[in-house]
């Protein structure tokens, strides 16, 4: 009996002093780990020194590179084999075990195709602290496959690589990186999370609808949910653009407008738009309210000089308004005007010639029907709306959405009617505000960046708090490197930020959601 009590001692002073099991040895030794059934490998295990971190890259906005603790990193592989074509396969992961764990796990999403394993941070919307840094265990993974570039689909002729990447791999990892955390650590994970955006959004939207039980909070952004019909609908943009933009001297469409003409659809977008939110500062908050009509642009008789030729203006309100059949169905839901819409770089607006990330295209003609049939496909697209097993009282997840309103790729109204869809298909709005929320984020392009946005907020906290405190996100406070000084509240929908009328703007204290 002596002997037990004095395990049970070590084992409670071990836990709490944050030692029990850590450490260069223990770290080493997982190269040793097992699980029965499965081929699996560890095959590098080391301690990562802490690093003080270096500033944000203004031109590499999802790269995390602020300061983080000493952890363990894992590497490992799971079902490795020669697939088609004398391809090597395997779901390829790392995980991240720092020190001071909080006795929760983080699995943190993917990008683009995926094909690389990513530092294991946690970084995504969580503010300025990322999860590894909070003492969050944290796994991510390349899904199956490797490449050299984020959009080489070279894996998609393997048929195991495509149903990794569709949504096994995702499944495989997070039950090799519980068993990992539990086995370093010395005791099971308290709580599970998910955070992705784009494709990692997609990944968190597939585990709420086809592995419910397998996380307590789900972030999910900019989710890349039906990229046939969001193709479909930056397409059709393109078109319409292409339709009315001047012709070069091989008779092809150019730019359809210039920086000048630009510049003047934002600067009426902000006159029409801007203090609907009850303040005129570069931000449209309200974006349900913002009714643009392009048409006060149009040039008229007599009038030059600060006006678009009116076919310009009727192909904004076209691209704008979204693609429809044949039959006049809608079949995306178009994009929002927002101030994003201008945006250079490797996210351009969707007034670029090359919206979203398509190649720039010339083509004046567009077949909708024939590309809204081929659009679908079911192991990739994330639509489902029963969520009853996800947010049941079995299990009580939580699951928060959020979306940059300037993203050109795929369309925040999009994410937005799936809201809506899911909300009525598990009880209604009111009722699905008790385990989920969804943030519209102004000026925000693709997951992060934006020339005038607040793209730096804490969804991974909120949805932690939700689970572990029963606190419910109403809003989150959201700041950026656009507005140096300024912060915001963030809030979940159908609210938006609105100001008081008094007191300091840039302070979000001064701020209420509003309806």
């Amino acid at each position: 009996m002596k002997r037990v009590l004095l395990g049970c001692f070590a084992v409670v002073l071990g836990l709490a002093s944050g030692l029990w099991a850590q450490g260069p040895k223990a770290c080493a030794d997982l190269t040793n780990f097992k699980m029965a059934g499965v081929n699996m490998a560890i095959t590098k295990a080391t301690i990562v020194p802490a690093t003080a971190g270096a500033a944000p890259d203004a031109a590499q906005p999802f790269i995390y590179s602020g300061p983080l603790p000493a952890f363990c990193r894992a590497d490992g592989v799971i079902d490795e084999r020669v697939g088609v074509g004398g391809v090597k396969y395997g779901i390829r992961f790392a995980v991240g075990l720092p020190e001071n764990w909080n006795h929760d796990f983080l699995q943190q999403g993917g990008g683009g195709l995926n094909g690389t394993v990513q530092p294991p941070v946690g970084a995504n919307a969580a503010g300025d602290t990322p999860g590894l840094a909070r003492g969050f265990a944290v796994v991510s993974t390349d899904t199956g496959h490797q490449s050299a570039q984020v959009f080489d689909g070279a894996f998609m002729a393997d048929q195991q690589a495509f149903l990794d990447y569709a949504y096994v791999a995702i499944v495989r990892v997070s039950e090799a990186a519980k068993r990992i955390i539990a086995q370093y650590y010395g005791q099971p994970i308290g709580h599970s999370y998910y955070v992705g955006c784009s494709t990692g959004g997609r990944e968190g939207m597939l585990l709420s609808q086809r592995y419910p039980l397998y996380f307590d909070g789900i972030v999910s952004g900019d989710p890349a949910m039906r990229t046939g019909f969001s193709t479909l609908g930056d397409r059709w943009a393109q078109v319409a653009f292409n339709q009315v933009a001047p012709k070069g001297p091989d008779g092809k469409p150019q730019a359809a407008f210039s920086e000048a003409e630009k510049k003047l659809i934002v600067d009426e977008l902000l006159k029409q738009c801007d203090a609907k939110d009850g303040i005129a500062d570069g931000l449209i908050f309200s974006s349900k309210g913002c009714e643009f009509d392009p048409g006060a642009l149009a040039c008229s008789a007599g009038r030059t000089g600060s006006c678009l030729a009116p076919e310009k203006t009727a192909a904004l309100r076209k691209a704008f308004a979204g693609p429809k059949d044949s039959r006049g169905n809608q079949v995306y839901p178009g994009f929002p005007f927002d101030t994003g819409i201008t945006t250079k770089g490797a996210m351009p607006g969707i007034l670029d010639s090359r919206p979203g990330m398509l190649p720039t295209s010339t083509a004046t003609q567009q077949d909708v029907d024939a590309e809204a049939a081929a659009a679908p496909n079911p192991l990739v697209d994330t639509a489902y709306t029963n969520l009853s097993t996800f947010s049941g009282s079995g299990h009580g997840g939580k699951l928060l959405f959020y979306h940059g309103m300037s993203d050109a790729w795929f369309s925040p109204w999009d994410t937005l009617e799936y809201y809506l869809n899911m909300a009525k298909q598990n009880g209604g709005l009111e009722k699905v505000e008790d385990w989920s929320r969804i943030y519209l984020v102004p000026g925000m392009g693709h997951c992060s960046g934006g020339e005038a946005t607040l793209d730096s907020f804490d969804l991974l906290g909120a949805v932690q708090n939700w689970v572990e405190k029963g606190i419910a996100p109403d809003f989150v406070i959201a700041k950026g490197r656009s507005f140096p000084g300024r912060s915001r509240p963030l809030c979940a929908y159908p609210k938006f930020a609105h100001y008081k009328g008094q007191g300091d703007p840039e302070d979000a204290s001064n701020f209420e959601c509003r309806e």
